[in-house]
């Protein structure tokens, strides 16, 4: 049986590839390893995904080649889905947590790992998809009274619309209620810091260990 570390290298060799079966053996084999589907998708899913988005904005990818390897990554998360919900069943909920790419936005990729970590680190998380108008953000917000509302914008041209969840939530007399964090790639502090933002997740997993914290964790 491969060990570990062959199934983490081959879990990234799968993403760089875009090769989805390569990534469903991956992720079979890290199960009857016993690997920790945590230590699986972040130091082998996640970690090549991040150097896939560092290639791209180099030039050295294209948007098609990003698509794929976030294909092969969903195959490889969907057979370790299973597992993950086993061992988020054995743990209480810390909350829920609204999260969505934002109106205009059809980028996925970053959020999608994003809501995959915060599963299963144990929250329970609203994913509203991509392209998410704000008032929907806001809707779900009254609904679930979650921990957090995010949002991730992948374009300047977008990420202006975060100021607008900060504004609706306002207006609808929650935004006390609730935390906010923002990503993506044009995203800062600065940016957070200007539009009233509580977080600023500049990695998957920077964002996750931000959003324990709100959550008292």
């Amino acid at each position: 049986m491969a060990n570990r570390d062959e199934i983490i290298a081959k879990a990234r060799e799968s993403i760089m590839e875009f090769d989805g079966e390569m990534a469903e053996e991956a992720a079979q084999e890290s199960i009857k390893a016993g690997i920790n589907p945590v230590d699986m998708i972040e130091n082998g899913f996640t970690a090549a995904m991040n150097d896939v988005g560092a290639q791209f904005e180099q030039g050295k990818l294209f948007l098609p080649h990003v698509l794929a390897a976030s294909e092969a990554m969903n195959a490889g998360i969907k057979v370790l889905k299973p597992e993950m919900e086993r061992v988020k069943a054995q743990s209480k909920s810390h909350g829920k947590v609204v999260i969505g790419t934002i109106e205009g936005d059809i980028h996925s990729i970053g959020k999608d790992i994003v809501a995959s970590m915060l599963g299963i680190a144990g929250f329970d998380v609203i994913d509203l998809g991509r392209d998410v108008p704000i008032k929907e953000f806001v809707a779900k917000a009254k609904e679930h009274s979650p921990v957090v509302v995010a949002s991730s914008a992948l374009m300047t041209t977008t990420m202006v619309n975060q100021i607008q969840i900060e504004e609706q939530l306002k207006e609808a007399g929650i935004r006390g209620n609730v935390k906010t964090m923002i990503g993506g790639a044009p995203c800062t502090q600065d940016w957070a810091n200007k539009i009233g933002a509580n977080i600023y997740g500049e990695s998957a997993s920077d964002a996750v260990s931000k959003v324990k914290a709100a959550a008292g964790i």
